[in-house]
């Protein structure tokens, strides 16, 4: 207990002084604005009426107040830690530390993207460097210069996203501008800008009118190669994209070539790979057949290299596009485009390693 002043006015604080030790946070700081606030405790009252005393009391009076406000202020002061420290404890005794801790989320790269830096890997160890161009593109671009009739039904509105809006022609008709359907006309863009011989990977996101099911997106990513140098032939081709295959599955890998048609390439041919779901010996994912197509392919059309400013008479060059959310569908043994491009963290963080 506080010792008596032998002052009524300050005696009379002693008991509310003595029981700060026993008060609840909210009392406390009740307790601490009424005797030691700066405008209304009792204490600093006591301590502007010094004065006022007599002044044979000043002396002993201020010193008696004086006393008080310092075993308040330290009272509170004790009161407040003791009751930190018991919340404290409560929320230590509140935590179950006998229960396995949370793992923590790890971020990992979409398997697309991890297809693509793959592909780019194996090239790069080929000479090949990296090139990218805008996406949105004109019909120059996208088709004429890519050897695509005018009237090609790849430039119906019903097959390529048009964009209303204003524009500055890059090159006499040049037409709309639309999202490019494919990376090829960064092709024709590294032909202007870059002598032979060209060796480039060309990844990027390219846009179609198709609908969103199991096997289609409206966009998706895709990557290209273009080679261009003096005497290049079918056979480079074909050496240049087993060789991909049997670096990117497994060294044992079987590839066939069959032709077909591209307005960019002639002669053209698609690219299958053994099903890697099966192992060649047919399945639902590869029909039944034990291969699964990877990618376009062909040598590089005369009106082409002309379209990007080079001889077709010195020059031939060869070039290939692939998907790799294809790709990556059949190294995972994804079913479902839609599961690569929908953003479901549940599914794209089994990916991680150790899992999600």
């Amino acid at each position: 207990m506080t010792a008596p002043t032998g002052y009524p006015e300050l005696d009379a604080l002693l008991p509310r002084i003595d029981a700060i030790p026993n008060l609840a946070a909210a009392e406390l700081d009740e307790a601490e604005i009424a005797l030691v606030g700066r405008k209304a405790g009792a204490l600093t009252a006591a301590a502007r009426a010094v004065a006022s005393r007599a002044p044979e009391e000043r002396r002993a009076f201020g010193q008696a107040v004086n006393a008080l406000k310092t075993a308040t202020e330290a009272a509170v002061a004790a009161r407040r830690a003791q009751l930190a420290e018991a919340a404290a404890a409560s929320e230590r005794r509140a935590v179950d530390l006998t229960m396995p801790a949370r793992r923590r989320w790890v971020g990992v790269q979409h398997p697309v993207n991890a297809v693509i830096d793959e592909i780019g890997e194996i090239f790069r160890a080929l000479g090949f460097t990296i090139a990218i161009g805008p996406e949105v593109e004109t019909e120059w671009y996208n088709f004429l210069a890519l050897n695509f009739p005018a009237d090609h039904p790849a430039m119906d509105q019903h097959d390529t996203l048009y964009l209303d809006a204003p524009r500055v022609h890059e090159t006499p008709g040049d037409g709309k501008l639309l999202l490019r359907t494919h990376t090829s006309p960064v092709q024709i863009r590294v032909m202007q800008s870059s002598p032979p011989p060209i060796r480039v990977l060309i990844p990027g996101m390219v846009y179609r009118s198709d609908p969103f099911d199991p096997s289609h997106a409206p966009a998706f990513a895709q990557v290209e190669g273009l080679a261009i140098d003096e005497g290049i032939s079918f056979v480079d081709l074909k050496a240049t994209l087993t060789h991909f295959a049997r670096r990117f599955f497994s060294a044992d890998t079987a590839v066939r070539f069959r032709p077909s048609y591209f307005p960019f390439t002639e002669p053209s041919a698609e690219m299958d790979v053994a099903c890697q779901l099966c192992k060649g010996l047919g399945c639902g994912a590869c029909k039944g057949t034990g291969w699964m197509e990877i990618l376009g392919c062909g040598m590089v059309h005369p009106n082409v290299l002309q379209c990007g400013g080079i001889a077709p008479e010195r020059y031939t060059g060869w070039a290939f596009g692939m998907g790799p959310a294809r790709i990556a569908m059949q190294r995972h043994g994804v079913t479902d485009i839609r599961l690569l491009y929908e953003g479901d963290m549940r599914f794209l963080g089994q990916f991680a390693r150790g899992g999600a």
